[in-house]
């Protein structure tokens, strides 16, 4: 009862601080919902236990290395579940068998494909988030919220805004704010399309820096609206025709009256510029036609043109833990990509997972080359999922999905590789892939100048 009662005086604090008059069963409520993170819950608030088939698993806490991890070779990261065989595999000729756990996205695959097969593996949560994120999701219960029609939030601190989720655009957010690392950087990030021949075009090559300043351990406030809670910066080395090419892309909270603010340099004008096209359904600038900026990682960028409805929770066949892909010894990109149509089954990794599904539809007075997105997102990493967008006939256009991977020699994830596959085309584009290059690396924060136009044209050279 102690406990109860200091949890709903720290929740009335909260609320004083933000202004807010809360009603007392109100506060009770989120007293009793922060309880259970980190019992009944997980911290988080995803569910702690498995499923009662077996083939979920409970969450036991973040994996460890495997032995053959060498420190000295950081990014390189050995697949720590190498010697499991999959379970059985999904096909365009027992589809049906599992359809209620497959997305319709690859239902169309199956259709269109017949090469296209997911090989289910035993599946494992492997999540692993800093003591101080985990803090601050329990502060957010009952006092984080969203506002301006689901364009802002107020009162939340650095974690998981919504740890229960009650609406489309509060998943959404939980996707926003995911936790990947503070600042993680790639030696040398690609992107490659492969043709319906077969054919591998590298659309991009460049080192590549994501930094979440939200997620400043040393923060102690709530975000407020005028931060920003992500930003990237991309200095492009190859193909000849992008090399010295640079690109920073800085996200607010407030997607109102700041949204997204985005810069680029390019060596033949020798100028930085606004580039306010790289947002929303602009082609992906390393996606060779074959993908939205928006859609990068899954979903990328402002909530504005779309309204998100809540569907629920269901258990689903997502791509997970997938080491192998990135593994330059079992699967570097010539293995990967070797294949027409989709990335070559045989270096995929699908697991069963419970994932939060959202439908989104275009706002009145909105426009999008997709009509509608039909979204999965993982319980325990709201950055992991799959996207099925569909055109103005109602058909599936594309659907994209993330390649995800923990990064278990510390705290964090690597959830920005992803593959989006064009079934109008038969092409597809698989981005931000750094498998040949040496993986993506947790490092410190940069200052904040490293990401500024004035940095890109101080720096910017042929």
């Amino acid at each position: 009862m102690f406990h109860k009662i200091k949890l709903m005086t720290a929740l009335a604090g909260f609320a004083g601080i933000a202004g807010l008059a809360v009603p007392g069963a109100v506060l009770a409520g989120a007293a009793e919902d922060a309880a259970k993170l980190g019992t009944t819950l997980t911290p988080w608030g995803a569910e702690k236990e498995g499923n009662k088939e077996g083939t979920i698993p409970a969450y036991n806490g973040p994996i460890k290395p495997p032995a053959s991890y060498d420190p000295k070779k950081p990014g390189v990261r050995p697949d720590p579940f190498a010697g499991e065989k999959p379970l059985f595999s999904i096909d365009a000729k027992n589809v049906d068998k599992y359809a209620d756990k497959v997305s319709e996205g690859n239902k169309a695959m199956f259709k269109k494909y017949p090469g296209f097969r997911m090989d289910i593996y035993p599946s494992h949560r492997t999540v692993n988030y800093p003591k101080y994120v985990l803090e601050n999701t329990k502060k957010n219960v009952g006092q984080c919220k969203t506002v301006a029609d689901g364009l802002q939030v107020e009162n939340c601190f650095a974690g998981f805004p919504f740890p229960f989720p009650k609406t489309g655009s509060e998943v959404m957010w939980n996707r926003l704010w995911k936790f990947d690392a503070h600042m993680i950087e790639s030696a040398g990030m690609t992107g490659t399309v492969v043709d319906t021949q077969g054919n591998r075009t590298v659309t991009g090559i460049g080192k590549m820096w994501i930094e979440y300043p939200i997620y400043n351990p040393a923060k102690t406030t709530p975000v407020a609206l005028n931060e920003t809670y992500g930003r990237i910066r991309i200095d492009y080395t190859d193909p000849p025709r992008k090399a010295g090419e640079k690109l920073i892309v800085l996200d607010g909270v407030d997607m109102v009256g700041v949204g997204r603010k985005a810069f680029s340099y390019l060596p033949g004008q020798r100028r930085v510029k606004l580039a306010p096209d790289i947002a929303y359904d602009t082609p992906s600038p390393t996606g060779g036609g074959a993908g939205t900026v928006d859609e990068a990682a899954v979903w990328y960028g402002s909530l504005d043109r779309y309204n998100f409805k809540l569907i629920g929770k269901k258990e689903m066949y997502i791509p997970y833990n997938t080491y192998k892909i990135r593994d330059p010894q079992q699967c570097p990109s010539a293995v990967a990509m070797k294949t027409m149509n989709h990335l070559n089954p045989d270096c995929m990794r699908w697991e069963l997972h419970r994932v939060w599904v959202v439908e989104a539809t275009l706002r009145t007075g909105k426009r999008n080359v997709y009509a509608k997105r039909t979204l999965y997102w993982d319980e325990d990493m709201p950055g992991i999922g799959i996207s099925d967008n569909y055109d103005s006939t109602g058909q599936i256009y594309r659907t994209t999905h993330s390649l995800p991977i923990s990064l278990y020699e510390t705290q964090g994830h690597s959830t920005d590789e992803w593959v989006t596959y064009d079934l109008a085309t038969g092409n597809y584009a698989r981005q931000e892939d750094v498998t040949d290059t040496g993986g993506w690396v947790v490092i410190p924060p940069k200052a904040s100048s490293f990401f500024s136009p004035e940095a890109l044209a101080g720096e910017g050279v042929r």
